[in-house]
């Protein structure tokens, strides 16, 4: 049985990309930086970020809303790490080698062009980290963007996933969210969504097309 869903409202790292976690390892290992110490410094971040920690002075946080430039994140995460043999991390283009690892996921764009198709709206709702956006490849898989840099707010917060279901032009009820964080999808489910956490390309896509009733076609991978 299906729901009256009539948008797809997705995030991009991590769904629509490559995991994040698998980009991130890859990097540390690349740029030669201590794994441990890394992960340290973000899990204290990320908590305030994401899982109700401290909001006040979090990097993240700051960066992801716009009000803290790319380069400045760098310079401080930077300084809070060390290269395995205990040198300093390079702090220009810090982002860009940290998200260099990111590759798309074909069958998920596939799915968001054939739900076009069959008259399902779609938006793009992505927390930012200053990094680059394939924006080529955004016009034929959306009818609306929302970048948390360029409006000031950032997920989990109620007010952008509003601004992103305006965009659509539907209820919240009418809209599926999909995302790769356990704390945003609650997010969007509490204010009345349908939420989908991702993992796996094929149970998403099996999942939207039974949440918004449409057909997808097998894809040759």
């Amino acid at each position: 049985m299906t729901t009256a869903c009539r948008a797809i409202i997705t995030d991009w790292g991590g769904v629509l990309t490559t995991p994040l976690r698998e980009t991130i390892t890859a990097w540390l290992a690349d740029d030669g930086i201590d794994d441990a110490r890394y992960r340290d410094v973000m899990r204290s971040w990320v908590q305030g970020a994401y899982a109700g920690g401290a909001v006040d002075g979090n990097p993240i946080h700051a960066l992801e809303r716009g009000e803290l430039a790319t380069a400045e994140f760098e310079r401080i995460l930077a300084a809070e790490l060390r290269l395995a043999d205990g040198g300093p991390v390079p702090a220009a283009g810090l982002i860009k080698r940290m998200f260099s690892g990111f590759h798309p996921v074909e069958e998920m764009y596939a799915a968001l062009r054939q739900a076009r198709d069959q008259s399902v709206r779609t938006c793009l709702l992505s927390n930012s980290w200053g990094n680059g956006y394939p924006r080529d490849r955004f016009g034929d898989a959306f009818d609306a963007v929302v970048i948390s840099g360029e409006v000031g707010m950032r997920k989990p917060e109620e007010a952008i996933f509003r601004h992103a279901v305006e965009l659509v032009g539907l209820s919240p009820q009418e809209c599926v969210f999909i995302d790769d964080i356990e704390h945003n999808v609650h997010a969007a489910v509490d204010l009345g969504m349908v939420g989908i956490l991702h993992s796996d390309p094929a149970e998403t896509r099996e999942r939207l097309a039974e949440t918004c009733g449409i057909e997808l076609d097998p894809m040759p991978f």
